[in-house]
């Protein structure tokens, strides 16, 4: 059975229940796919920036965009190293997260666009990256409008600078055959040049009653009672994240066991959140090497289970200044946005992530001490 969050995901552009400005100018785009430019969807995780991606291709190839594929592809670097990537491909369009290859992303990059655009055009009945295109009638208007193909590129802002200086170069000299459309959730680590040459489209963060009114309507399809208080709740602790919240919902429901939810249910937190509290409460109780060592060791935990450092430092600084004097708020929070500058930066989290925890306790150390002296 699939999840929640992938079974009511919205098909359609229609079907969007937010930000109906953007959807606007996503059905305008979509009306006339000819002078569809490059794309740059940017915004928080869990905003829908891949949901009205996947709504735009539907709408400009029909039901065909939705026919996915994984495909994994080995590309052969200039010092004759291997790189596999995994991409999900239809017959009208690729999609891939190049940063998968590592600082060999330049060189997966030019040369998915460029195979792309040396195959033959869709109208000639050719395919994305030679296989042969379907010929579905509820397709066949649409691939004799449009005769590009669309290459989405997830996480753009994690590309190296060269990978991302070389494709505003080769955007610009495959652009009568192929159309870009980048997804990312920070766009300052996008150069300007590649900025400036795509639409811009940013996917805000749902506000609380947005994230209530979705979280209803998957209750009203799936059939359970879902009070008030608690689809506020689930809203709150969600972070605005809508993903985030469809699992809050689904894990609730598993945990009630019926169809009815309760209003004095409990909202689970996420594993990892529990394991940052606890290196939280670690890291205030004692400060000592001891502690610093352990809490390298739980950092590495996190870090190999795919959290990304960001979004750790960021929940371990709030849970920090939660019980601390307004001052020390201050050079806590002051610190956090120096190592997040230094993670953006850099390219070992680890070392960052390390240095905000020896720091943080450096902090507090000397106002315990100030304070009992």
């Amino acid at each position: 059975m699939p999840l929640w969050v992938d079974k009511h995901r919205p098909k359609d552009l229609s079907q969007l229940t937010y930000h109906d400005d953007t959807t606007s100018r996503l059905k305008s785009l979509a009306e006339d796919p000819h002078s569809l430019p490059h794309l740059l969807f940017y915004g928080p995780s869990g905003a829908g920036k891949k949901t009205r991606i996947s709504c735009l291709l539907k709408a400009i190839y029909g039901n065909g965009a939705e026919r996915l594929r994984l495909d994994k592809r080995t590309f052969k670097t200039p010092t004759n190293r291997s790189v596999d990537v995994n991409m999900i491909c239809s017959n009208y369009h690729i999609e891939l997260n190049p940063g998968d290859a590592g600082i060999y992303d330049r060189f997966v990059v030019q040369e998915v666009i460029k195979e792309m655009a040396a195959n033959k055009s869709l109208n000639a009945g050719g395919g994305i990256m030679g296989i042969s295109a379907s010929t579905e009638e509820d397709d066949s208007k649409k691939k004799k409008a449009v005769e590009y193909k669309i290459v989405v590129l997830m996480e753009v802002d994690k590309l190296t600078k060269q990978a991302q200086a070389a494709l505003r170069r080769t955007m610009e000299k495959y652009s009568s055959t192929c159309r870009l459309i980048l997804c990312c959730n920070n766009q300052s680590k996008v150069i300007d040049p590649l900025r400036s040459r795509c639409l811009g489209m940013r996917i805000a963060a749902p506000s609380h009653d947005d994230v209530c009114v979705a979280l209803k309507n998957v209750a009203a399809k799936e059939k359970i009672t879902l009070p008030d208080k608690l689809t506020i709740g689930i809203a709150e602790e969600c972070s605005r994240n809508l993903r985030r919240a469809m699992l809050m919902l689904e894990t609730s429901r598993v945990n009630a066991g019926s169809t009815v939810l309760r209003d004095n249910q409990g909202i689970h937190k996420t594993d990892w959140e529990m394991f940052i509290l606890q290196l939280a409460r670690d890291i205030t109780m004692e400060q000592s090497p001891q502690k610093l060592i352990a809490a390298r060791e739980k950092l590495y935990e996190l870090l190999i289970n795919c959290i990304p450092a960001t979004l750790i430092l960021k929940t371990l600084t709030m849970e920090l200044i939660q019980n601390l004097d307004d001052e020390l708020k201050y050079e806590v929070i002051e610190a956090a946005a120096f190592y997040e500058h230094r993670i953006a930066m850099g390219s070992k989290d680890i070392f960052h992530l390390e240095a905000f925890v020896a720091k943080f306790m450096t902090i507090y150390k000397k106002y315990l001490n100030d304070m009992f002296a």
